[in-house]
């Protein structure tokens, strides 16, 4: 899988499960210095309640396995510092949830993964390049304590350190899948 990794890159969240079908991951911010790749972060992750996919439909309840670009955040709160263009909306990110509801914080904060989107255009645009049903709509977000619907998500904190620190100079990319395949 590294080697998708396009050579000017120099920043790369890595996402894996233990297994194809586990919604429970870590993820890991890596940033090159020289030719070395670096660990400087880790969070406990979630990805799709499913698990894990090489061909991800719309409503599979799993993540697409691959490497993606990282181009675009957002969310119903005020820009944190964010080195990626934020869209700020305290609307369009809106889970339609009460506010107590568990799952009503999770588009606080989002990055979206360029799957099956236009790059250079809020999170929230619906434009689906491959067709809807290649799914679409996949973000980092706010973790909310389990599985997502193919979104992949983080604590709060890593949230905020993404944002203020993928650079779009350095080209951010995500690495995600379960391990036999990000291993391949």
């Amino acid at each position: 899988m590294w080697k998708q990794v396009p050579a000017s890159t120099r920043q790369a969240v890595v996402v894996y499960g233990d297994e194809r079908d586990s919604a429970e991951g870590l993820a890991v911010l890596y940033q090159k210095q020289g030719a070395t790749w670096e660990r400087t972060a880790s969070w406990p992750a979630h990805n799709g309640k499913l698990g894990w996919t090489t061909d991800h439909r719309l409503d599979d309840d799993r993540s697409p396995v691959g490497v993606f670009g990282l181009t675009d955040a957002g969310g119903s709160l005020a820009d944190p510092g964010s080195r990626l263009p934020y869209w700020y909306d305290d609307n369009a990110y809106s889970t339609m949830l009460l506010p107590e509801e568990e799952h009503a914080h999770d588009f606080d904060y989002v990055i979206a993964i360029d799957y099956n989107r236009l790059r250079g255009v809020a999170p929230f645009d619906w434009s689906r390049p491959d067709g809807v049903e290649k799914g679409g709509g996949i973000w980092l977000h706010m973790d909310h304590g389990d599985g997502t619907s193919a979104c992949v998500t983080v604590p709060e904190a890593g949230m905020k350190t993404l944002l203020r620190t993928l650079d779009p100079a350095a080209r951010p990319v995500i690495v995600m899948g379960d391990r036999e395949r990000l291993a391949s």
